[in-house]
């Protein structure tokens, strides 16, 4: 997808103030927007305030993978691949402010209301089996969260370890590690290139599951990994594993603006936030109430967007066609179509969605190596073919003589 492309033909809709007829046209109606001059706001900002994402200038494909990630749970993830500098941890850590609030464990363990369900009452430590008799609420409302993974992280501190405290003053129980910690949040990985095998993968399995089980000795504890997995690399710095990039749902090649005016736009917005990030945020107050309001539309919605058999049948055939073995690449195409529709107030997915999302849906997912592999196998399997083609012949001559 390029900057260039047009939104999807819709009637227009009345958007918080503004007439849009995409979240794609809101998106690129802030990108145009023009700041008015600030002035240095005295004191220090004590509490962390992330840049407005539709602040970012240009990086449409990627601006738009993101939503749809979270639109979508089901795309898979997202891997924002590119250079240094080209905004993408800024725009993973701008999307807090996009996002609903969730129901959320108050106890430091994770007990839900759904873990007594599955397995009795046993399954929750005393203190919410206390209130869950006593009828006490065990979660509320909360915001979603971004959990950085550091890359210094060790295995147990992603998947989770035995709480000594709490060995030492009751049963022993395994502490929460940055997986459970992750559920119903944002995973973002910074540089999932120069991560550890094993981590990495027990990341990939938690994700593709929803959930995992850890055992340390004698104690098991299996907790909820509900997240949208972010990851972002620089490929000067290395590659990832095959099996890693294909599970990856969106791959998103970001590049440098190349536009003068971009860049000059770029800075002058960075430069702003820098002076008065207060008011350089409430600039754009209005569009990321707007957009929030229409990611949480749209994922309500994307439970209804269908993929018709007219639209789906000829998607397979190009990806086909393309030498793509993975069931994944039409399992994304299609959600992220989904996810694509929906933003735009549809329940049915078109053609013109499908072509909108396929970049991302679609990119890096041949390989070269299994290629030449499988024509290797030719001669073995021609050789095979023509063994058993002689050794049916024979055995039926054999049953003739016999007679």
């Amino acid at each position: 997808m390029t900057d260039s492309e047009p939104t999807l033909p819709t009637e227009p809709k009345e958007r918080t103030g503004h007439t849009f007829r995409t979240l794609r046209e809101l998106v690129d109606y802030v990108a145009g927007k023009s700041l008015t001059p600030l002035t240095p706001e005295e004191g220090i900002v004590a509490e962390a305030l992330p840049f407005p994402y539709l602040a970012i200038v240009g990086q449409h494909e990627m601006k738009l993978a993101l939503l749809l990630g979270l639109i979508n749970p089901n795309i898979g993830g997202i891997l924002l691949i590119g250079p240094r500098g080209t905004a993408k941890t800024t725009a993973v850590r701008s999307l807090l402010n996009l996002l609903p609030l969730v129901e959320r464990s108050t106890c430091p363990y994770g007990c839900l209301p759904e873990d007594i369900e599955a397995g009795g009452i046993e399954a929750v430590c005393p203190d919410c089996a206390k209130k869950y008799g006593e009828g006490i609420s065990l979660t509320a409302p909360d915001k979603v969260r971004l959990i950085e993974l550091p890359l210094n992280a060790r295995l147990e501190d992603v998947v989770g370890g035995i709480d000594e405290r709490a060995a030492v003053h009751e049963r022993m129980r395994i502490r929460r590690g940055i997986l459970a910690q992750a559920d119903r949040n944002l995973l973002y990985i910074d540089e999932i290139n120069l991560l550890g095998d094993d981590i990495i993968d027990s990341i990939l399995d938690a994700a593709a599951q929803g959930s995992y089980t850890v055992r340390r000795g004698p104690v098991v504890a299996t907790y909820r990994s509900r997240f949208v997995l972010i990851g972002s690399m620089n490929p000067e710095e290395g590659r990832l594993r095959p099996q890693i990039l294909d599970r990856f749902g969106l791959r998103v090649i970001v590049r440098g603006l190349e536009d003068v005016g971009q860049r000059l736009e770029a800075y002058r917005r960075v430069q702003a936030y820098l002076t008065n990030p207060r008011r350089m945020i409430a600039q754009f107050s209005a569009e990321m109430e707007a957009a929030a309001s229409e990611i949480l539309a749209a994922r309500e919605r994307v439970r209804r967007v269908v993929v018709p058999d007219k639209i789906a049948t000829p998607a397979i055939k190009l990806v086909q066609k393309m030498g793509i073995d993975s069931l994944r690449a039409e399992i994304t195409w299609f959600e992220s179509a989904r996810a694509y529709a929906a933003a735009d107030g549809r329940d049915e997915v078109t053609q013109s969605d499908l072509k909108a999302v396929a970049p991302m849906a679609l990119r890096l997912r041949r390989s070269q190596f299994m290629t030449e592999y499988f024509k290797g196998q030719l001669g073995e399997e021609k050789e095979l073919n023509m063994l058993l083609d002689r050794f049916g012949r024979t055995a039926n001559r054999k049953k003739k003589t016999r007679k």
